[in-house]
């Protein structure tokens, strides 16, 4: 059995446990909704800053490693863009949504977890996976901007403010810069301090993954309105999902190869690119009204096909790396 597919098979788990409880409604109906907060407010901040603050700032500021993951993310971003332009002329906000699908991996919410068994008590696999998800989130906002521009056309604010403003209040970005200050200061924290942001940082993943559970089986509940209509959604999805599961690792492990990023991280920010789409994709696509069943579709696709696709990518990477 691939090393990965035990921790694999533990991280699905709990998120099918999380479905199932949607489904049979066992909790009540905003409960997704209060674990994602308590998730993207409180336990990944805490996880990342201490994570981040108790590893030494040279094993942080791993440049290869950052310039080649945030590259492979922009590549796949780039390539979905120009082929959904070609495809659907004049519908930027439906080529940022469909560029998210195949870019913003869920380096955070599946991530992290994976990591965290794969690499137990390794800081900086925790340190990878809080880069990874800081560079996702910068594609985030662009993707934002984008869909902001093509929709309200009597948008006031400048893009760079408003890419800022989503970078800025974010959470996860809040924890990992006080992280990354802590590291680069030398500030030795107390055991205690050291402890409860430990503690409260650990109940991120089963959390998390719950909540992804419950938001997917409440995504394809609903009645959400596709974007255009196409005459065969399965190639769209397939094409979409080859992209991300792919295309992105391809580039990534190209790259990082390129950058000369040492071996270990080679293979972490491979498998980490070649996570499936996150969630907040979906949440985002919701909120525009634009392409969002079809997201949830393609974050189902892809969470599942990862069963398959990320064994075979560690078996490559392990012949390679």
């Amino acid at each position: 059995m691939p090393s990965i597919l035990t921790p694999l098979i533990a991280v699905f788990g709990i998120m099918v446990i999380g479905f199932s409880v949607q489904k049979l409604k066992l909790l009540p109906q905003d409960s997704d909704s209060a674990l994602n907060k308590y998730v993207y407010y409180i336990a990944f901040p805490a996880i990342l800053f201490i994570a981040l603050a108790e590893t030494d700032i040279n094993d942080i500021l791993q440049w290869g490693f950052i310039f080649a993951f945030g590259l492979a993310m922009a590549g796949t971003y780039c390539i979905t863009v120009i082929i959904s332009s070609l495809a659907d002329n004049k519908q930027p906000a439906l080529a940022a949504i469909r560029g998210l699908n195949t870019s913003f991996g869920n380096t955070a919410f599946i991530g992290i977890p994976l990591m965290m068994n794969l690499y137990p008590d390794n800081n900086q696999a925790i340190a990878t996976a809080a880069i990874a998800s800081l560079l996702s989130i910068i594609m985030f906002a662009f993707a934002l901007v984008s869909m902001e521009l093509a929709v309200n056309k009597t948008q006031q604010r400048h893009p760079i403010m408003i890419m800022l403003n989503a970078l800025i209040t974010n959470p996860i970005v809040i924890g990992c810069a006080l992280g990354v200050l802590v590291s680069a200061l030398k500030i030795n924290l107390p055991d205690s301090i050291s402890m409860m942001f430990r503690l409260i940082g650990n109940t991120s993943s089963p959390c998390a993954l719950f909540a992804i559970g419950m938001v997917l089986a409440k995504a394809m509940h609903r009645g959400a309105k596709a974007g255009p209509k196409k005459h065969n959604i399965a190639l769209e999805m397939s094409l979409l999902n080859s992209l991300k599961l792919i295309v992105q690792p391809l580039l990534a492990y190209v790259l990082l190869s390129y950058f000369k990023v040492e071996s270990e991280l080679v293979f972490m920010g491979v498998i980490l690119a070649a996570l499936p789409t996150a969630a907040s994709v979906y949440l985002l696509a919701q909120r525009y009204q634009i392409y969002a069943l079809s997201s949830a579709k393609c974050i189902l696709i892809s969470t599942t096909a990862t069963f398959i696709s990320l064994p075979i990518i560690e078996k490559i990477l392990s012949a390679l790396v």
